[in-house]
C-alpha cells in the first residue's frame, strides 16, 4: 500500500490537487492511504518552497504546481 501526502495549507490549488490525487487512486484501484497535511510545520519539514506538493512513500515527487491524473497514475504504477 502506498501512502500518499497532500501538502498545503487549504488553498484552492491544494484542494484541487487532493481531487486529482483522489481521482487517480479511485481510477486505478490502487491500495492506497491519502492524508492531508495542513500543518506548516509539518510541510516545512519535506524542504518545499510552495505548495501543494504530492509526496508518495515519503518522496517529494510534485511542488508548486496542481498534477493533472495522467502523471499521477504513471507515479503510483512505479
Amino acid at each position: 500500500m502506498k501512502t500518499i501526502k497532500i501538502l498545503g495549507t487549504g488553498c484552492p490549488k491544494c484542494k484541487q490537487t487532493e481531487a486529482v490525487v483522489r481521482k487517480a487512486v479511485a481510477d486505478l484501484g490502487a491500495d492506497a492511504d491519502i492524508q492531508k497535511v495542513e500543518d506548516i510545520q509539518d510541510i516545512m519539514q519535506y524542504n518545499i518552497l510552495s505548495t501543494p506538493a504530492v509526496v508518495i512513500d515519503e518522496v517529494v515527487q510534485i511542488k508548486g504546481r496542481v498534477p493533472n491524473a495522467a502523471e499521477l497514475e504513471a507515479l503510483l504504477k512505479a
